[in-house]
């Protein structure tokens, strides 16, 4: 088969000071449809005016590599990955790449001698079926992958124009899409649910772990002059991940404590809608010297501060996924987590799970997990030689079997259109 793989999402996270999931996960596909023949793979990015075109392999390849140096924390990285976006970005509108994407859809029986997908990788541009409708009109099949459902199942998290930007990306799936990949049993559920609700059909959904192995571990750093023990919270500052909850019990610490209290390291840029928390870090005496942020540091810092730490902290309301706990795993780190499903999947026995909403049980794990005698912590990192982290391979194993499937013969949900395409009915293009 051919494959039209998107990479807008990667074209513009030179922008961000560090990678969210999803970039690291448009990233893995890049690298490795880049890794195959020419003619496997066109890589596609949205065009201001809207709809695709082609981006030349040569540059895309130089910003990959780019793009990973900037994520390490390397020296003037990011101004290069900058660089070597530009090009590529000023070629969308011109002809040349929408004719290299019309040419390599009209070739025959696809670029290469075998039937097209489209496969789109983050959920830019999801929510935008115009756009997506003449590459399936040309005779591609669609199979987008679907990270979360959390806009729509926990809209209190969400600002209001995300949760409708969410609807109308599921309502394209249901329109358009001949397969689904998801990152967890936990998300597919969540979608055939949100179909069920609207009276539509599911397409075929497959559950493709995401591979681990995007950040680099190095030696542990000692965070601090004392050396004292730490705990780290690695993800965006936003209420879903419930820092509050964490900030509220190092000022307990505090007052119990003082400093012979653990330390908290935050590693993650200040999202929205976060007031509180925020009002907590700008303006609370009692967390400085015990809580620190630690903004967006590159991989190699990442990895090395979780590698010395007590335990990675993960108290999160909702997951579609939750790579911060595969990553700390995979590195050989405890981690204290919420009893999520989604969490469940990727720790399985390993992990101490908690109720988000149980303070004492939190204060109780942590204040355990600090002590260098720790038998908690010593069973746990017992469980984690048998834990093994999900690879890249496997994952894409099961990507390759759905292609496989689309794009053999006709949509099995082709009789289905008309109610298909009901699902965009008052969802803006």
């Amino acid at each position: 088969m051919h494959v039209i793989l998107d990479v807008s999402r990667l074209l513009f996270s030179v922008r961000r000071a560090a990678p969210s999931g999803i970039d690291r996960v448009e990233m893995a596909y890049a690298k490795r449809w880049a890794a195959q023949p020419p003619k496997a793979c066109t890589f596609a990015a949205q065009i201001p005016a809207g709809g695709f075109a082609a981006v030349p392999r040569p540059a895309l390849a130089a910003l990959l590599d780019a793009i990973e140096a900037a994520w390490d924390g390397a020296a003037g990285a990011r101004r290069h990955a900058w660089r070597a976006a530009l090009p590529i970005l000023a070629g969308l509108g011109v002809g040349a790449g929408k004719r290299a994407l019309r040419d390599a859809l009209a070739a025959p029986r696809g670029a290469a001698g075998g039937p097209s997908v489209f496969l789109l990788v983050s959920h830019r541009a999801l929510d935008r079926a115009a756009a997506i409708a003449p590459l399936r009109r040309a005779g591609a099949a669609f199979v987008p992958f679907v990270h979360d459902l959390i806009p729509l199942s926990h809209p209190e998290y969400a600002r209001p124009p995300q949760v409708k930007r969410h609807a109308a990306r599921v309502a394209t799936v249901a329109a358009m899409a001949d397969g689904v990949v998801v990152n967890s049993a936990a998300t597919a559920d969540s979608l055939r649910g949100e179909l069920a609700s609207r009276g539509l059909p599911a397409p075929t959904v497959t559950v493709a772990p995401l591979g681990i192995g995007t950040r680099r571990a190095a030696v542990p750093l000692p965070p601090t002059p004392d050396g004292a023990p730490y705990f780290v919270c690695l993800g965006t500052i936003e209420p879903r991940k419930n820092h509050l909850l964490l900030l509220h019990l190092w000022r307990d610490f505090a007052a119990r404590l003082g400093g012979r209290a653990p330390r908290l390291l935050l590693l993650g840029r200040r999202g929205w809608e976060n007031e509180n928390i925020l009002d907590l870090l700008d303006r609370c005496s009692a967390l400085r010297g015990l809580v620190r942020e630690c903004g967006t540091p590159g991989d190699a810092e990442v990895a090395s501060l979780l590698s010395g730490s007590r335990a990675l902290l993960f108290p999160s309301f909702a997951e579609g996924y939750g790579l911060p706990l595969a990553e700390a795993l995979a590195l050989g780190v405890p981690a204290l987590c919420s009893d999520l499903p989604a969490l469940r999947e990727v720790g399985g026995a390993v992990p101490d799970y908690l109720d988000p909403l149980d303070g004492a049980a939190w204060r109780r794990a942590v204040l355990d997990y600090a002590e260098p005698g720790s038998a908690a912590r010593a069973a746990q990192l017992s469980r984690l030689q048998g834990w093994r982290a999900p690879g890249w391979d496997a994952h894409f194993d099961a990507v390759d079997a759905l292609l496989e499937r689309v794009v053999r013969g006709p949509s099995a949900r082709g009789a289905a259109a008309p109610t298909r395409a009901a699902a965009l009915e008052g969802v803006p293009a």
